[in-house]
């Protein structure tokens, strides 16, 4: 007998994890599968694996450039050093499918060599433009996260913010800087990328500006 009240209570248990808990009404009843249906539909992404037109954005900086650098933080008295060696080569990667676009850049800044590679993306599942690079300048990685896109545009604004090892002066060091990277699309031959700071208890400052034209 006890052997008999134990499967019944077991298959109660099994019944009830199954169908959920007893519903209030006949009318709950009919509701619960298109409610299910329907968040099973939102839930289900479009394609968030594969490149899309947000990548397709991205096309025109495809290529190789010749770009002309002006950096306000090597500058003195407000004027930049402006570098106009550099070359750039800006490609998909093929190897991850085409989702990242992969920049080197190479030249010189000041008087010393210059090295930049970058990495563009775009991240479906978040609906935004991500951009991180490393450079022969600064010892760490500059990474940018974008707000969520809703419209295709020929300027991208992407902010991020990184700890300054010095490169604003002494009394930045170990600070949290705000920074932003603007890429406007002027046409297919040329492009720009503007990077902005914004130390504590000051505005936001344009600290760089690269401006691309492809070489034919």
């Amino acid at each position: 007998m006890l052997r008999k009240i134990s499967l019944t209570a077991a298959s109660a248990v099994v019944v009830l994890a199954t169908v959920g808990a007893p519903v209030a009404s006949a009318g709950a009843v009919t509701d619960r599968p298109a409610a299910l249906a329907q968040r099973a539909q939102a839930a289900a992404p479009a394609d968030n694996l594969a490149p899309g037109p947000y990548h397709r954005t991205l096309d025109p900086l495809v290529g190789t450039w010749k770009a002309v650098k002006y950096n306000y933080i090597l500058g003195t008295g407000g004027k930049p050093i402006v570098s106009r060696d550099m070359t750039v080569r800006v490609r998909w990667i093929s190897k991850t499918g085409g989702r990242f676009l992969e920049e080197k850049t190479e030249g010189t800044l000041g008087d010393r060599a210059y090295y930049r590679l970058g990495v563009l993306g775009f991240s479906p599942i978040d609906r935004r433009y991500e951009w991180t690079t490393f450079d022969s300048v600064t010892p760490t990685a500059m990474t940018y996260r974008g707000a969520p896109v809703s419209d295709k545009t020929s300027v991208l604004s992407i902010p991020g913010e990184f700890t300054d090892p010095g490169v604003l002066g002494p009394d930045y060091l170990g600070e949290t800087i705000p920074m932003r990277t603007v890429i406007t699309v002027r046409s297919k031959n040329r492009h720009t990328f503007d990077l902005y700071f914004t130390p504590p208890g000051q505005p936001e400052r344009l600290v760089d500006r690269v401006v691309y034209t492809r070489k034919l």
